[in-house]
């Protein structure tokens, strides 16, 4: 059976999703040039049926690894198995791994649900509009277990890397921890991990959450002649992911570090009870160099 995309478009870019596939933004071009604003999706991509493949996938009820196999909630331990081949732990929630429903579309928007039992209770929304070059993505999560837990939210967009792309997301601190183990502590920024200003993005692997960051970024792709410049709510963090030699890298908004169901004070968690929800929205617009 072929997998169902929906498609939507605003006066300039156009956008097709995979709602079965986690949510999956698949692409995201500029309509007169083709131009792909997310890592472009071909048709082997989107037969690997994984949103790891795709252009962007909602992270719910948390964002990337969790140690030590869970963590306590305030009735006792949530044991979590690894999701994936790849890694020992669980990482990105649970709602990219299951199929959601298109709840309402029109040709620039559209509005996708999860209801979902794993690792608990709770209904995921998400909202995606196009509107004269502009992408938005708002994302809810509505507690719905009886006992309250900790939930935090993030989005996983991969984006084009060229030989001169540009970053401008400025932000106090980066999480680090020892080799080989997940972040602990918070440190100064390295100057080749600084975006302060615009700054190229590092030669070497990268895969850290960024802290102390006012939801502003601007991605600048001068060889492709167009920039994003995103802003972001509910996101005190982001996650830069720069793998080596490869065409792509992530820029992820945030609520939470890595790990942080077990960093102190659990940093940029919220503990819901049941009916009690918390979001995050995210927004790229796209705009061509002169």
């Amino acid at each position: 059976m072929a997998l169902f995309e929906l498609h939507l478009e605003d006066r300039l870019t156009r956008m097709s999703l995979a709602p079965e596939l986690g949510a999956s933004l698949v692409n995201w071009q500029v309509k007169d040039s083709g131009q792909a604003l997310l890592r472009h999706s071909d048709q082997a991509a989107l037969d690997s049926a994984t949103p790891r493949r795709l252009g962007c996938y909602p992270l719910v009820p948390w964002s990337n690894r969790i140690d030590s196999g869970g963590f306590a909630r305030p009735d006792g331990w949530l044991a979590l198995a690894a999701n994936t081949e790849h890694s020992p732990y669980a990482i990105h929630g649970s709602a990219w791994q299951q199929p959601w429903v298109v709840t309402h579309q029109g040709t620039d928007h559209a509005c996708l649900t999860l209801d979902s039992e794993l690792p608990f209770a709770y209904r995921a929304v998400l909202h995606v509009s196009l509107d004269e070059g502009c992408l938005s993505l708002d994302l809810q999560v509505t507690h719905l277990d009886e006992l309250p837990c900790w939930h935090g939210l993030g989005l996983h967009p991969y984006l084009p890397r060229h030989t001169d792309t540009l970053l401008l997301a400025p932000a106090r601190q980066v999480w680090v921890g020892n080799e080989g183990c997940l972040p602990s502590r918070q440190v100064e920024i390295p100057p080749e991990w600084r975006f302060g200003q615009l700054n190229e993005l590092p030669t070497t692997v990268v895969d850290h959450a960024f802290s102390g960051w006012q939801g502003e970024c601007t991605i600048v792709q001068p060889a492709a002649g167009y920039e994003l410049r995103c802003s972001a709510s509910g996101a005190d963090h982001y996650l830069l992911f720069c793998p080596q030699d490869q065409p792509f890298f992530c820029f992820e908004p945030v609520s939470h570090p890595i790990n942080a169901h077990h960093l102190p004070g659990r940093t940029g968690l919220r503990l819901l009870h049941k009916g009690e929800h918390v979001s995050l929205g995210f927004r790229m617009q796209y705009q061509a160099l002169n």
